[in-house]
């Protein structure tokens, strides 16, 4: 394997992902998102993908874009409550869904990252997300196709008290996409504030990881303390610059905020 990671562009970064592979892609809302990667493997025609992150992005953007194009099979996501069109397809029987709480997803990822098979956590515990029957996939009369399965439930003393943990696998994945603010050739990673959520254990998921980056440094000009993730889980730079369009989910501003910008009268 190379030190020098870094690949000409976004097409060569994922070209040889194939149809049916599963992908974790990073971001947070629409903070840091692949955007570039993922229109590249829209234009790629890939399918049938099973894709892991945070949330599904928006009808137009994100990974958005490659549900309106049908491009996914499966979701496993912990919030999808800002695109219809996902809706539309869950509700229909078109996609699977495999909702996962937040946090959980989280630390799914960080162990696949770090090779634990699973883990114990109190989340979820009395709730179908431990006894199973959460709707995966629905026929398209609405009746349930796939229900999610019971999990392994184990009691463990914790602060001298029996409490009930449910069993959560790790996750891995053939691919992951992320986006980062500042990556050297050696892809040693920084991500720029809330990016920063799910974007690194995502990463780490991939058995391949590929990281579009808005500006490449040579190796040295990060500071180690400041590396958010090690180039040892980074596969392939693309450097996409600092201009790439960014997008806000919901714009909002405070009453007062609003208030101080209303026009004078007879302005």
């Amino acid at each position: 394997m190379t030190l020098d990671k870094v690949v000409g562009s976004a097409q060569e970064a994922v070209a040889d992902i194939p149809s049916g592979a599963s992908l974790a892609v990073g971001g947070f809302g629409l903070c840091g998102i692949p955007m570039v990667l993922i229109q590249a493997l829209l234009d790629a025609g890939v399918d049938g993908l099973s894709v892991v992150s945070n949330n599904c992005g928006v009808d137009d953007w994100g990974l958005g874009v490659l549900l309106a194009k049908q491009r996914i099979a499966k979701m496993t996501s912990s919030y999808v409550g800002e695109n219809k069109e996902f809706e539309r397809q869950y509700l229909s029987g078109e996609l699977e869904l495999e909702l996962t709480p937040q946090g959980t997803l989280a630390e799914k990822l960080r162990a696949g990252g770090s090779g634990i098979a699973a883990f114990f956590t109190q989340t979820g515990v009395g709730t179908q997300v431990a006894e199973g029957g959460l709707p995966r996939r629905y026929h398209a009369d609405g009746t349930v196709a796939v229900a999610s399965p019971p999990k392994p439930v184990q009691t463990f003393e914790v602060a001298g008290e029996p409490r009930e943990f449910v069993m959560e696998e790790a996750i891995t994945t053939d691919f992951s996409l992320v986006h980062a603010l500042k990556a050297d050739r050696f892809g040693n990673l920084v991500f720029d504030k809330s990016a920063r959520n799910f974007s690194p254990l995502a990463a780490m998921a991939g058995r391949i990881c590929i990281a579009q980056v808005e500006e490449l440094v040579e190796p040295g000009d990060i500071d180690p303390d400041a590396v958010h993730l090690p180039g040892v889980f980074v596969d392939r730079v693309v450097v996409v610059g600092p201009e790439i369009e960014k997008r806000i989910e919901r714009r909002t501003v405070s009453v007062e905020k609003a208030a101080s910008r209303e026009m004078p009268e007879g302005a």
